[in-house]
C-alpha cells in the first residue's frame, strides 16, 4: 500500500509539473523569450513527461488495469487522449508550424485534452467507449 501510495504521488507530482511546463513553454515561445533557448528548459520537460509515462505504467501493471479491453474502458479513452494531447502540444510548441492562430488553437485544444484525461483519471467513467 505504501509503494502504491507514493508511486500514486509521484505520478501526479509529474502530471503537475508536465502542465505547468507546458503553460511556462507555450507563453515563452509567444513572447519569444530566451527563456526557450535555455538548457533545462529543453530537457527538463523530457525527463519529467518520461518519469510521468513510467509511473503510469507502473501503476497499471500494479493495479492490474487492462487498457484496451472493455473492462478498462475509461484507461483506453485516457490512452487515446494522451496520445492526441502530445500531438497538439507538438503542434503548439515545435519549430514546423508558423502560424500564431493555429499554434494558440491546438494550445486551447491540448489544455481541453488535458482536461478530459483528468476527469477520466479521477473519475474512470468512459466518455465514448461506455456507450458503444
Amino acid at each position: 500500500m505504501v509503494a502504491y501510495m507514493a508511486l500514486k504521488h509521484l505520478h501526479l507530482l509529474t502530471v503537475a509539473i508536465s502542465i505547468i511546463l507546458f503553460v511556462l513553454r507555450f507563453f515563452w515561445k509567444w513572447r519569444d523569450s530566451a527563456m526557450m533557448q535555455k538548457r533545462w528548459v529543453k530537457i527538463t520537460p523530457h525527463i519529467n513527461d518520461t518519469l510521468l509515462f513510467l509511473t503510469g505504467i507502473a501503476l497499471v501493471v500494479m493495479l492490474k488495469f487492462y487498457p484496451l479491453l472493455s473492462v478498462d474502458s475509461w484507461l483506453t479513452e485516457k490512452l487515446f487522449g494522451v496520445i492526441i494531447y502530445i500531438l497538439l502540444g507538438y503542434v503548439a510548441l515545435g519549430k514546423k508550424t508558423k502560424s500564431w492562430n493555429l499554434r494558440t488553437l491546438a494550445f486551447v485544444l491540448a489544455l481541453g485534452c488535458l482536461y478530459l484525461i483528468v476527469k477520466l483519471a479521477t473519475t474512470k467513467i468512459p466518455f465514448l467507449m461506455g456507450y458503444l
